[in-house]
């Protein structure tokens, strides 16, 4: 019973409410610290049970009352308020059951790359890039450059964005994969409709203390940045390429004209690619005692088709068809893509916890 299950968070929250006026922690600034945290954290969750209990004890005493002489029609009025609020309130407690996702609260390093299609690829990283750039702009959060590497023909071969905010990975972790794209490339005299390819991945920034790596582990290289490579391309020896030896990860940096900046975005990236390939290890070991992974969010997983002569957007994990792609991609209204992924992925962990 739902009732029973809040009790123990209720305990809890009072508990770290006695010991956080105990002398003992007062003088442990990094216990305080984190008993702090622990009861911020409870805080949404027992407001909600102590609501939640004092509905359900208040729908008891009315139905109790429903027999009353006096009291009954009464009763039944509020019984029909107190039940009505009822599943509502049901709803929030359970969302706020589901085990929270550590990453939650991070920034992210927003990588997109050209798969099959060529040029025709390309040119999707750019337009998909700026329909995340206009969504980002309304949420208000801020952007670094860290790898901008440029098309012949106009888009983007690969770029890596680093986005900070607030609670920036809850919104974009499930933007990860594969998104494919139909249309009619600007090349093509015949008019034939073409499919691409493009690969997205989010990766949560971390910090120098979460990912320890070997220096020895690492080859270093400082070259002449070329080509299209960044906004600020130079002819002095500043681009770097760090190789990750253990994995085979390549990282590489110009868009700085510091040799010194380079090297520290590109860290920072290796990084994060290295925390990324930690968490899917650790997905996969609790896959095998779970009935199924929920968004896991590989970039190897097709998520969605963007269909241009259909104006078309369908998101294949969750069955959802907008037919309002230039809307969505002009205006960067994600939120449409967004926010029913994140219901569909809440409900699946729901099930999985036993709540519905």
């Amino acid at each position: 019973m739902l009732k029973e299950r809040l009790q123990p968070f209720i305990e809890r929250y009072e508990e770290i409410n006695s010991l956080l006026t105990s002398p003992d922690i007062l003088d442990d600034i990094k216990k305080m610290t984190s008993l702090s945290k622990e009861q911020s954290d409870l805080t949404p969750m027992v407001e909600k049970a102590r609501e939640y209990i004092q509905l359900v004890d208040d729908i008891e005493e009315n139905r109790s009352l429903l027999g009353d002489e006096e009291l009954g029609e009464l009763a039944k009025e509020e019984l029909k308020e107190l039940e009505a609020r009822k599943p509502e309130l049901e709803s929030d407690i359970k969302k706020l059951l589901v085990p929270t996702d550590p990453n939650d609260e991070r920034n992210v390093f927003l990588e997109m790359r050209a798969g099959a299609g060529g040029d025709e690829a390309a040119i999707f990283v750019g337009d998909l890039f700026q329909a995340y750039m206009r969504y980002i702009e309304s949420k208000g959060w801020k952007t670094e450059i860290m790898t901008l590497s440029e098309s012949d023909f106009g888009g983007y071969k690969e770029v890596v964005v680093l986005v900070k905010g607030d609670r920036v990975y809850s919104r974009l972790k499930y933007e990860g994969g594969t998104h494919r794209v139909q249309r009619v490339p600007a090349t093509e005299s015949q008019g034939r409709v073409h499919t691409s390819a493009i690969t997205v991945a989010i990766m949560p920034e971390v910090d120098d203390v979460e990912i320890e790596i070997n220096s020895n582990d690492l080859k270093i290289d400082v070259m002449r940045a070329s080509g299209n490579g960044g906004q600020s391309v130079n002819t002095t020896d500043s681009a770097v390429r760090i190789t990750h030896i253990p994995t085979g990860i390549v990282v590489t940096n110009q868009d700085e004209k510091s040799q010194h900046k380079n090297k520290d975005k590109a860290m920072k990236v290796l990084k994060a690619r290295l925390y990324e390939i930690e968490m899917r290890d650790k997905m996969a070991a609790e896959k095998e005692s779970r009935s199924a992974q929920v968004g896991s969010g590989d970039r190897s997983e097709r998520i969605r088709t963007y269909n241009y002569p259909q104006n078309r957007i369908t998101d294949h994990r969750i069955g959802l068809t907008l037919y309002r792609l230039d809307e969505i991609m002009q205006g960067g209204v994600l939120d449409d893509l967004i926010e029913p992924a994140d219901a569909y992925y809440q409900a699946e962990a729901m099930k999985q916890e036993g709540l519905i």
